[in-house]
């Protein structure tokens, strides 16, 4: 099991949201860059109104940031998006047998160690900025140009 897409589709959200500033930021328009259908978009997109990260005006095609570059990063969009409850990026299998010395105590040895990869995972997603994305993306676009 892998993490929710959501999470990748709204870092592209806010990227193609930031290169295309003062253009028309519809679903539609961002469905095409996705390739998804544009409920998918208009769904992640509410949940990054409802985080502050987006600005969407009902009845108007088009959306804005709500925060300069520089100050969303990819743990905001990861909490935005609901890729995981908290302290629940990984599952441990419930009700292990507790006559086995494994099952007794595999929950107890295991859920420390994921805890600290999560938490790992979460403090360098908090150090990435959408910003960093979008120079990462221009370069690589000037490099494929030339």
């Amino acid at each position: 099991m892998s993490i929710s897409s959501r999470f990748a589709v709204g870092i592209h959200i806010l990227s193609l949201i930031a290169i295309n500033k003062g253009g028309v930021n519809s679903s539609e328009f961002i469905a095409g860059s996705v390739n998804t259908n544009p409920v998918v978009i208009r769904k992640i997109m509410g949940m990054l109104k409802n985080a502050g990260l987006v600005k969407v005006r009902p009845g108007i095609a088009g959306a804005e940031l709500a925060k300069d570059l520089s100050g969303i990063t990819l743990l905001d969009v990861y909490k935005a998006v609901h890729v995981v409850q908290e302290q629940e990026l990984f599952n441990v299998h419930d009700n292990p047998n507790p006559a086995c010395p494994v099952g007794r105590n595999i929950q107890n040895t295991v859920v420390p160690l994921l805890l600290n990869a999560q938490l790992a995972l979460e403090k360098n997603l908090e150090h990435v900025t959408i910003e960093d994305i979008i120079k990462d993306i221009a370069n690589k676009e000037k490099i494929s140009k030339e």
